[in-house]
């Protein structure tokens, strides 16, 4: 397992929160392109209506990232009563310093942007599983199935 890049970003209120400030407890950190799209809307929902599943197996919390401002994640929050950690990161740096920054391909344009990834770190801020690519209606299922699958490796 490698160790997960540290970050300190500016939640949907604010508040800058970093990697550190989540010690001792599992991290869903997910990347999604941009806040009140279709398909990130379906996945910040599932999420949020997960939550108290994913938060029962180890004390786990839900983290998204985009570029997209503080101002414009707190509205996405409110609209959709999204009861996790939306981080801003507009220059990219904690996209790019976990690999989810690259090429894409959308209605046959190619361009770069940020990936839809998620990476399930550990209570000791390690990487315990990558998910590249994620299916935004499956993706908090598989999350607590993972975490049901890890909690029961160790005990």
């Amino acid at each position: 397992m490698k160790q997960a890049p540290d970050f300190s970003l500016p939640d949907q209120t604010g508040t800058i929160k970093s990697l550190k400030d989540f010690s001792g407890r599992w991290v869903v950190l997910y990347f999604y392109p941009k806040d009140d799209t279709p398909g990130c809307t379906t996945e910040a929902c599932n999420f949020r209506d997960a939550r108290e599943s994913i938060a029962s197996l180890g004390n786990a919390d839900v983290i998204g990232i985009s570029k997209d401002s503080v101002k414009k994640h707190a509205r996405f929050a409110e609209k959709y009563q999204l009861n996790f950690t939306l981080l801003s990161d507009p220059e990219a740096e904690t996209i790019k310093a976990y690999g989810a920054w690259g090429h894409k391909k959308f209605m046959g344009r190619e361009f770069e942007g940020i990936l839809r990834n998620t990476y399930l770190i550990t209570p000791d801020g390690n990487i315990a599983k990558e998910y590249l690519g994620v299916n935004p209606k499956e993706h908090a299922a598989e999350i607590i199935n993972d975490l049901q699958a890890l909690q029961a490796e160790n005990g």
